[in-house]
């Protein structure tokens, strides 16, 4: 995947923002531990359990970071949303959370998200943000066959923003835009131990699977971070095989030199759990993401109700 964020130079380079202030929100106090000897503290960021794809590698990437997941499982999915209520909903989230975890960088581990909500979140919040959008550039530039899917939710397939990536970066690459409605709450499903057949899986992905004459699909973007955890029975009831593009690599290295150097060899907090629909089950977390965790906590707030 390739990772939005505003410039951080005059030129504009796409990669995590550099705010003025080093330390943002976690600035508590006058007197500062040195940045080099001090555990960064990482809000992860989704609607579900899909952002724990992303965690699972930015926590081998930073084994001394303190995490806290955050899963707006009220509004989910959110790919359903109208884009106003969608911006809304994900500035009054994020107001309580940063107000009660004050973390040095913040993940928007959600495609559907970060397509519309980054530029508000940096105007709003003096700390960095690292977002996720379709790669729609690596996978035109590696793809042999010129042919290139993109398996989204339908908020995400219906961004300008995927508009616009399309038409800067395909070049002569046909780009098949697939918005699964199903795909995320079956991910969701799985990883909860409810039984999902594999034939409902192959279903939401064959729009992906395209054939024009002798050329066919041979890459495929997981535009949802949703999806990678599904990523076994994706490659199981494919039609064939095919390059599966999974963003969780790209944003952990750019987290990682966004905060600099790891400080510890390992961080002996266990991670935080916070939702605004039911508590996220810490076993669940643990199988899934591979760090000790509290139990889970709902964030009490004032949102805006999901429309």
């Amino acid at each position: 995947m390739r990772i939005e964020a505003s410039p951080v130079t005059a030129a504009g380079v796409h990669g995590v923002s550099s705010p003025a202030s080093s330390t943002g929100a976690a600035a508590v106090s006058s007197v500062r531990t040195p940045a080099a000897l001090r555990a960064p503290t990482i809000l992860v960021f989704d609607s579900g359990l899909g952002g724990l794809s992303v965690f699972r590698e930015l926590a081998r990437t930073r084994p001394d970071a303190r995490f806290i997941y955050a899963a707006d499982d009220a509004a989910f999915p959110y790919g359903a949303l109208s884009e106003t209520a969608l911006v809304a909903r994900v500035m009054a989230v994020m107001e309580h959370l940063i107000a009660r975890t004050a973390p040095d960088a913040v993940v928007i581990s959600c495609n559907t998200a970060s397509t519309l909500v980054l530029p508000p979140l940096r105007a709003r919040f003096p700390i960095p943000f690292v977002g996720t959008v379709p790669a729609i550039k690596p996978a035109c530039e590696s793809s042999l066959t010129r042919q290139v899917s993109v398996l989204a939710t339908p908020g995400t397939v219906r961004r300008d923003y995927t508009q616009k990536l399309i038409h800067d970066f395909a070049g002569d690459c046909r780009v098949t835009l697939v918005g699964s409605t199903r795909l995320a709450p079956l991910a969701e499903a799985a990883m909860r131990g409810d039984a999902v057949s594999d034939e409902e899986i192959a279903a939401e992905i064959a729009p992906a699977f395209v054939r024009e004459g002798r050329a066919r699909t041979d890459t495929v973007v997981l535009a949802c971070t949703h999806y990678p955890l599904l990523l076994d029975r994706l490659q199981k009831v494919a039609p064939w095989p095919v390059r599966w593009i999974d963003p969780a690599p790209a944003i952990a290295r750019r987290l990682s030199s966004l905060i600099g150097p790891v400080a510890f060899a390992a961080s002996p907090a266990p991670m935080r759990l916070f939702s605004t629909g039911q508590p996220l089950d810490p076993a669940l977390v643990e199988r899934i993401g591979g760090r000790r965790t509290r139990a889970g906590e709902i964030l009490a707030m004032d949102a805006p109700a999901p429309a």
